[in-house]
């Protein structure tokens, strides 16, 4: 299933109604190029999972830790890892021990070091000022975080 998106704020809505939906454990991948909108799609799901406050890019930290009433939630951008091996010095292992949220954006470049999904969003330019984004279900428990369709143009398929 899919949904277009015309302009940023429908893509942060449609995260943020996703993000009210989610129950931890969770395990999102957030893939797509460059300026596809991931980031914006992560801060909406933060803002509706209830993380009060600013949510920022971990472009250069590569992790962002948040509280929220439903639990922690992390939020990592591995764009500029050169190799999985770094999310050891990173400390992953202390963040796999607590169930939490977690909003990955390029999961790729996590090698063998990340949590399985159980959620796949890709963004991708659809046409001039339109963005795509294709939900892949990776677990059954996955699908009830999807019983809505929020802001954007729904497309099965």
């Amino acid at each position: 299933m899919g949904w277009s998106f015309p302009d940023p704020e429908a893509c942060h809505a449609w995260g943020k109604g996703l993000g009210e939906t989610l129950t931890i454990p969770a395990v999102i991948f957030l893939e797509g190029d460059l300026g596809v909108g991931k980031t914006t799609l992560a801060q909406g799901v933060l803002r509706g999972f209830g993380v009060p406050g600013r949510v920022k890019s971990p472009t250069y930290t590569l992790i962002e830790s948040y509280a929220s009433a439903h639990g922690p939630a992390l939020h990592l951008d591995l764009y500029r890892l050169r190799d999985g091996e770094e999310l050891e010095f990173l400390g992953i292992r202390d963040y796999l021990d607590e169930a939490a949220l977690w909003l990955i954006e390029w999961p790729e470049r996590g090698g063998g070091f990340l949590p399985e999904p159980d959620l796949r969003l890709r963004l991708s330019i659809a046409s001039p000022g339109y963005h795509r984004l294709e939900v892949l279900l990776a677990t059954a428990r996955a699908a009830s975080w999807l019983p809505f369709p929020p802001a954007g143009e729904e497309h099965d398929g």
